[in-house]
């Protein structure tokens, strides 16, 4: 195993966006839920930047959630694997039911986690996307599609590990790219954790709410509306 858990995962990414000169100062940290939220409040807390989620949901096959066919990212943004859906026989009409059931999913975990809040105001800032790992990138792609139409000033995909090939299809969607382990093993993004337990809502909510709090107090620039 390479990293503990997803807390030094994320401090061993956080010390690789410092040495690039990644500070606070017009930053903003989103993290994928649920487990790149635990991650990606690390990362936060060394760049002393805010941090929110962004968030994002697998669409499965009918028969197999964990199956990707693709995702649905904030804003409806959806991307479909189309060799995938080909492969699996799944028609067109199914795969558009099952990405309409995943955007309502997106926008009741948005309340969820941001509690009634507005989303972040991202225009011309610098936004490191964070999760605990890329295995066939579906979601990030989605993540980033829509980021994009929030016109940041860069988008940094920020990951602890990942394949290289699938970075390497995502490096196009983002100004830069840091990921600790890139690797051409990346069977499942738990086999590189000692420690990878499933992260429950109310621990995304709690680390949301710290995070919030710390914002408040020490002056750092929430999200518009926040």
């Amino acid at each position: 195993m390479y990293f503990e858990d997803r807390v030094d995962a994320g401090r061993r990414l956080a010390r690789l966006l410092l040495a690039r000169g990644y500070t606070g100062e017009d930053t903003i940290v989103l993290g994928l839920p649920r487990g790149g939220v635990t991650v990606a409040s690390e990362v936060a807390d060394a760049l002393g930047a805010p941090l929110d989620v962004w968030v994002v949901r697998k669409v499965g096959t009918p028969h197999d959630e964990e199956l990707g066919l693709g995702a649905v990212a904030e804003g409806g943004i959806a991307f479909l694997d189309r060799k995938m859906l080909a492969r699996m026989g799944v028609p067109e009409a199914v795969a558009r039911r099952l990405v309409k059931r995943k955007a309502m999913e997106v926008k009741e975990r948005v309340a969820r986690f941001r509690g009634g809040a507005a989303p972040p105001e991202l225009w011309g800032r610098t936004v490191i996307v964070v999760d605990d790992g890329i295995a066939t990138g579906g979601t990030m792609r989605a993540s980033l599609q829509s980021l994009r139409e929030r016109r940041p000033g860069l988008i940094v995909l920020a990951v602890p590990v990942a394949g290289e090939e699938i970075l390497e299809e995502l490096r196009p969607l983002v100004e830069d790219l840091v990921c600790v382990l890139p690797t051409s093993d990346l069977e499942a993004v738990g086999q590189w954790y000692a420690s990878f337990p499933q992260v429950p809502d109310e621990d995304v909510v709690a680390l949301l709410a710290r995070a919030r709090a710390r914002a408040q107090g020490g002056g750092l620039p929430l999200g518009h509306g926040a």
